[in-house]
This record gives C-alpha cells, structure tokens and sequence, in this order.
C-alpha cells in the first residue's frame, strides 16, 4: 500500500499529530484529505469555532462605577428638587395637619369656596400646596387652606378618591418665621388679604413668639409693602386684640371703616367694652347688620349723640334681651311671667352674681 502523503503542516514542538485527530490539528487555518472531511472539497481552508470572550475585570468595575454614579447623580437630583420644592408629591388629605401655623385666613367659606369647588370638580388641582415634612408621613401645611378645604368638602360631599389627596410642593424652611412669611406672600399674590387679616396674623405670630414685637412682625412678614400699608396693618392690630373673639365678619371690615374704628378705640377708652357687650348680645346674622352695631357703639360715645339700645337679641323662645348703651341689660318676653323660670332665673343670679331679687 502507498504511504499516504502528509497535508497537514508539521508541528514545531517535535510532537507529531495523530491523523484524524482533529483536536491536534493547529489553528487558526487547517487542510485535510478528503477522506478526513467526506462533506468539504478538497483544500478548503477550517476556521477555529469562535471563543467567548470574556471582559477584562477593569471594564467591569468600570462599567459598574459608571453605572452606580449614574444612580447617585438621579437619586441626589430628586433630592435635590424635593428639599428645594421643586418636586410635586400627591399626599393623602388626612396626613395634611392644617394647624400646624395660625391661618391668616379668617373666612374659608363663601360665593369664592364655591368657585374653587366647582374649578377642582370640573378641572382639578392646577395649582400645589406647600407643606413642611413633620414625620411620621405627617405634612404641615404652610399654604393653601383654601385649596384643602375644598377638597375635603368635594371627597365628603363625592366620596371620589380623586379628591382624597392633595398635589405638594415639600418645604424645608429654616424657622417658623421663614413659614409665616411664606404662607403670607402665596396669600399675598393668589388672592388678596383684608387689612383685618394681615393685621391677624402679626398678632398670631408674635404671640406665637415667632417674632419679638408688632414692628418686627410687620417688618417681616409685609417687608414688600409700603412704610403706609405697613402703618394702615399697625393700626387694625388694635381692633384685632380687642375683638377677635367678639366680631363675626371681621374681613368684612373695609381699609376705611377699620381705621375709623382703630382711630375710635384709642380715643375712647369705655368703647372696647361696650363694643364687646354690644356685639354679644345683638342679633348679628349678616355684615351689614354687624357694622350697624359697631357704628353705633362708635357714636353713642360721642358728644351729643343720644345713643339707641341695641336691638333686641333672642336668648330663648320667649326670651329676648336687649343692651343698652350704658351697659345695663333688660330682658323681656312671655317666659318672664312664667314663676318656675323666674325662680330658677334669680337662684341662677344669686349664684353667679352680686344680684339680689327685688
């Protein structure tokens, strides 16, 4: 038999390789006799079957570094846009604590309420609240009473989730003043404050202690008014701290009529007392009716004014009292003539006041 004739390239390390033996055969280019590859012609030249190539570790740290700073660098951008209130988060109602600063709000009722009612019904919330983080996923509110009250009203009224949360902006102000004054501008721009109001809140806020003094306060919280818008607030300051109890439509108050009272209160020192028995006893339902009274207290103080008793005031069906201005009262009505309730009435007298039954 003829010896078969080599085709296959020596191999240089002395070894010699089997014939048929594929995996001795060197790479990456190698040729067989037919027989070796009955499926290929004779003198095609086999590649190497390609191998995995596996990263080099350094790209793999690489990469992973690149990956997690990519991931720090959102994180730190959220964090970023929630502690400047730039991020919106939409917050359960019932973790918005609505006391956490004294509203400068007086009324949150009312043709304006409606109005905003009726825009988050048809369109919804268009504009955030601003909240401070307090813990325990409990948000106090810094502005926008107006926007979560109507919001509570629509969730009662449509029990729709939809008006069971509210859209944020979180805030981190530095102290309560830095609060007060926000609350104050978004008021400010959005919708305008009565001078009563204003006045309110600087009363609040310094007996809350946020600020040292009246003038402090004024300073602060109005610091982009006028030194005369800042003098006109000054001087409801006095009719808030003798009223505020006692007065039901204090935004009612025009800038005229307030400075007239203001005035009157600083010259006429019986005034704040008869003012006060005069707005408790009277029948006060509407502002119109309420400024009569004050007008009339007012008056009855001047020289030469006969003042008119207040109007009578039901206590009770049957019982009605009326002020006068020398702050004596008279009761009146069928129930007087009745013996149990006088009698009952003086035991009540005898024991709550100086007052002997004539």
């Amino acid at each position: 038999m003829a010896k078969r004739k080599r085709l296959t390239p020596a191999r240089l390390d002395g070894v010699s390789a089997s014939p048929g033996s594929v995996d001795d055969m060197p790479f990456p280019a190698m040729l067989e006799t037919k027989s070796m590859f009955p499926h290929y012609p004779m003198g095609v030249a086999l590649s190497a079957p390609p191998r995995a190539q596996s990263p080099a570790p350094i790209a793999q740290v690489a990469g992973a570094a690149a990956t997690a700073a990519a991931f720090d660098a959102v994180a730190q951008t959220l964090a970023d846009a929630r502690s400047e209130g730039r991020l919106i988060q939409r917050l359960p109602l019932a973790a918005i604590d609505e006391a956490y600063l004294v509203r400068d709000r007086v009324l949150l009722d009312g043709e304006d309420m409606q109005v905003l009612c009726d825009s988050l019904r048809t369109r919804g919330q268009q504009t955030a609240i601003e909240v401070v983080a307090l813990g325990n996923e409990r948000w106090g509110l810094i502005s926008g009473a107006r926007r979560v009250s109507a919001l509570k009203r629509l969730h009662a009224e449509t029990k729709d989730a939809k008006f069971g949360t509210v859209l944020a902006l979180s805030r981190q102000p530095v102290d309560a003043a830095e609060a007060y004054l926000a609350m104050v501008e978004e008021n400010e721009i959005r919708v305008g404050l009565s001078y009563y109001e204003r006045a309110r809140i600087v009363v609040r806020a310094v007996e809350k202690g946020v600020y040292g003094s009246d003038r402090q306060a004024l300073a602060a919280l109005f610091q982009a008014a006028s030194r005369a818008k800042r003098s006109k607030i000054g001087s409801f300051l006095r009719i808030v701290r003798a009223l505020d109890a006692d007065l039901r439509f204090p935004a009612a108050l025009t800038e005229r009529s307030g400075l007239a009272l203001a005035g009157a209160l600083e010259r006429d020192e019986t005034l704040e007392q008869r003012l006060i028995l005069a707005l408790q006893t009277a029948c006060i339902e509407t502002a119109e009716s309420e400024a009569q009274v004050i007008a009339q207290a007012v008056a009855s103080g001047r020289a030469g004014v006969v003042p008119k008793p207040v109007p009578a005031a039901p206590l009770r069906a049957g019982l009605a009292c009326i002020a006068h201005p020398d702050g004596s009262l008279t009761l009146q009505g069928p129930a007087l003539a009745d013996p149990a309730f006088r009698t009952r009435l003086f035991g009540w007298l005898r024991e709550n006041t100086s007052v002997e039954e004539p």
